[in-house]
């Protein structure tokens, strides 16, 4: 199979969509991986690593995409790449089609593109392997940003992110106790600070409760509870997750309005949409705004700031499934693993994933209905 690495297009993003060691492991297996010049710059991948491994170097974003059965790269495709696209194409990324607009995703229709989904993804036990170790970094990274954010030249309230003697510690309130509100509250909790965690689920909040040895309060979220402990929090830290879905919006306005002056969110939901009400999808070189004097923090690919570990950790978690659909082709591998079949949006132009679909009014068909009974066209 020929699987290309374009350079990535998006903003910021330094990320790579296969490491030099996911790409020899390809090699051996006897396919032909294309690396668009200097895709790896950002994770320090040069292009001589690459060619010492057995990828090919082509010069042009539309060689990388024309010549391509499967595209793998970390962020969606652009407007700008998606003219550039085969018919029948595969694409494995971050594609959050949650907040795509309906007119790429038509497009893509129009080509019988088949959209592999790295955030939707499952395993043989339904959790989200490829989305596992991002959530962990952008846990661990959120409380050291917050930290940043919480000092007085950065116009913050001029807090320590520590317990110091006689002084008492700041509040952080997550929201989630997933994998990115759990990494979080073990970051803060480490830090000194006072932590308190909501979370809709009692399994989640209890398996929480055990591995911090109780000492975080957690909490079921209701409205009032919600307006009562962000008022108290010095950091807000938003790390809810709907799989394949958009976030809900569980910090109103009013809400943000009756924050301390200087306190931080950072809204980790924002690539599907936030979880704070006031949030807008922010970069890396312009990665805040202030509304009702409360810092925003809302940048949805943060983890591109960490790009060499990012992008050999996307690696681990993709190599396995690209494996599987080079070497039994993409049909044969979505007919044998029903967990990949789960991150498919778009199978051949037609729309799989009920919950786009229903966002979108776009019809929806069953995955399994229109592969091949055996998995091989």
């Amino acid at each position: 199979m020929i699987i290309s690495v374009p350079r990535e297009t998006h903003r910021h993003e330094h990320r790579v969509g296969l490491s030099p060691f996911a790409v020899s492991r390809l090699i051996k297996q006897g396919h032909t991986v294309l690396i668009e010049r200097e895709a790896g710059k950002g994770a320090h991948f040069t292009d001589q690593v690459y060619q010492k491994v057995g990828g090919q170097i082509v010069y042009s974003s539309d060689e990388v995409y024309k010549r391509a059965q499967l595209v793998c790269r970390v962020g969606t495709i652009s407007a700008e790449e998606l003219e550039l696209l085969s018919p029948d194409t595969t694409i494995c990324a971050f594609h959050h089609l949650a907040v795509a607009s309906k007119e790429m995703i038509r497009q893509l229709q129009e080509l019988r593109t088949t959209l592999i989904g790295y955030e939707i993804v499952q395993d043989e036990k339904k959790r989200l392997p490829i989305l596992l170790p991002f959530s962990e970094m952008a846990g661990h990274m959120s409380v050291h940003v917050a930290a940043g954010y919480l000092q007085t030249e950065m116009g913050g309230r001029g807090i320590l992110m520590g317990n110091v003697p006689g002084v008492p510690p700041p509040t952080v309130l997550i929201l989630g106790a997933g994998t990115v509100g759990s990494m979080a509250a073990c970051q803060a909790l480490a830090s000194g600070a006072h932590v308190i965690v909501f979370d809709a689920s009692l399994p989640k909040l209890r398996h929480l409760n055990n591995r911090l040895s109780g000492r975080a309060v957690t909490m079921v979220p209701t409205a009032a509870r919600l307006a009562q402990y962000s008022a108290i929090a010095d950091v807000l830290i938003g790390a809810v997750l709907i799989p394949g879905g958009r976030a809900p919006y569980l910090i109103t306005e009013e809400m943000v309005r009756a924050m301390k002056p200087g306190s931080v969110i950072l809204d980790i939901a924002i690539d599907q949409g936030g979880c704070v009400e006031t949030s807008r999808p922010t970069t890396l070189d312009q990665p805040t705004f202030k509304m009702h004097d409360v810092i925003h923090f809302c940048v949805p690919n943060m983890t591109a700031n960490v790009a060499r570990t990012a992008s050999r950790a996307l690696a681990n978690e993709v190599l396995p499934f690209i494996q599987n659909l080079a070497n039994l082709g993409v049909d044969g591998a979505l007919w044998e693993d029903v967990g990949l079949g789960r991150g498919v949006y778009l199978y051949r132009g037609e729309m799989v994933n009920e919950g786009i679909g229903k966002a979108m009014n776009i019809p929806v068909k069953n995955l399994r209905d229109l592969l091949p009974g055996d998995g091989v066209s």
